[in-house]
């Protein structure tokens, strides 16, 4: 059996930066009421107005980065694995978007629809992928417009203050030192709490005829909703378990993680899973202070930011860990 290993990233995010101070516009919120509660000063805002970028275009964008980075060229590109919650619509998904935005052979194409774990399942999968033998190169993307669902409002500030777009890449390549690459994946879920952070609507459940016809203007149904303070709590726990999970699965302990990289859900959850695995500001990455939660694309970015700064290098424990709607979460522990 083979073992696989990130050989190229990228990311990509639009131009327009939005800060705390200009959500005023819309809503009543200030920059410290968001900023304490979760460390955003500003996030990235796709402007219809000046871009036409979408979830599939931006992910194309990322790869088409990852791509090169990783010295191959999209023919070398086996399969597509794509992340995301805000898909150009509702169906078909990203990942054919993106096989014809970059002109590629007639390649599988698989989306993942987990949110904010997304990109840490669709890793899992091309990593098994790649291990068995099956494919030598699988293209992984995180990709998410939120603003375009988003509710700009008051009614809608606790959740419209934290999310950003932008989209990450990776290509998961075949590695023939077994002591190298991707260690080791855990994935896993709890449905029963599906209710706490989620968008109902427009769904087969909820379609778009009902939300038509009974023209409620008190229906949020189609807008997201989230339990913050029960999201919070699950979150720190499930976290801690997936890390944990992964160390020991690969006989390591805390003290060998040289990088940690989590879902930037949160700062706040990021600096209480720091502080619990007592690591330094250098072993923890965030840059949720500038995007928000980009949720799929979340840890591509982030992964992608910290390697191009230098603070990933060759030989390094590499931790990412992500927890969001579902609940799913989960883990992947790669030797770099």
């Amino acid at each position: 059996m083979y073992n696989s290993r990130i050989t190229g990233l990228g990311k990509y995010v639009p131009e327009n930066v939005v800060t705390n101070n200009d959500l005023k516009v819309w809503m009543d919120t200030s920059d410290e009421w968001i900023q304490e509660r979760t460390g955003i000063k500003e996030r990235r805002w796709i402007d219809p107005k000046t871009s036409d970028d979408t979830t599939s275009l931006m992910g194309a964008k990322a790869a088409k980065i990852a791509i090169e980075r990783a010295g191959l060229t999209k023919g070398d590109i086996d399969f597509i694995v794509f992340a995301t919650l805000s898909p150009d619509m509702y169906f078909p998904g990203g990942g054919v978007r993106v096989q014809e935005l970059l002109e590629m052979d007639t390649i599988g194409a698989l989306d993942v629809r987990n949110q904010c774990s997304g990109f840490i399942y669709g890793l899992s999968v091309a990593d098994q992928f790649v291990k068995t033998g099956m494919y030598k190169n699988v293209l992984v993307i995180g990709s998410e417009n939120h603003s375009g669902g988003l509710e700009r409002s008051t009614r809608g500030r606790a959740v419209t203050v934290i999310f950003g777009d932008g989209a990450g890449a990776a290509v998961v390549s075949r590695e023939e030192d077994n002591t190298k690459g991707i260690l080791s994946t855990h994935l896993h879920s709890e449905g029963k709490h599906a209710k706490e952070l989620s968008l109902e609507g427009p769904s087969t459940g909820r379609w778009v005829d009902t939300i038509m016809e009974e023209n409620d203007p008190n229906d949020t149904s189609y807008y997201p909703y989230m339990n913050g303070q029960f999201v919070f709590k699950h979150a720190v726990v499930r976290f801690s378990e997936a890390i944990i999970e992964g160390l020991i699965a690969n006989n390591m302990q805390k003290e060998d993680i040289d990088m940690l990289i989590p879902h930037q859900a949160n700062l706040r959850i990021s600096q209480f899973i720091q502080k619990k695995f007592g690591l330094s500001d250098d072993q923890v990455y965030n840059n949720i202070t500038r995007y928000g939660n980009t949720t799929a694309a979340s840890i591509p970015i982030a992964l992608t930011e910290a390697w191009e700064e230098g603070k990933i290098k060759e030989g390094d424990n590499v931790v990412l860990a992500a927890f969001g709607s579902g609940f799913t979460w989960g883990s992947a522990i790669i030797k770099w």
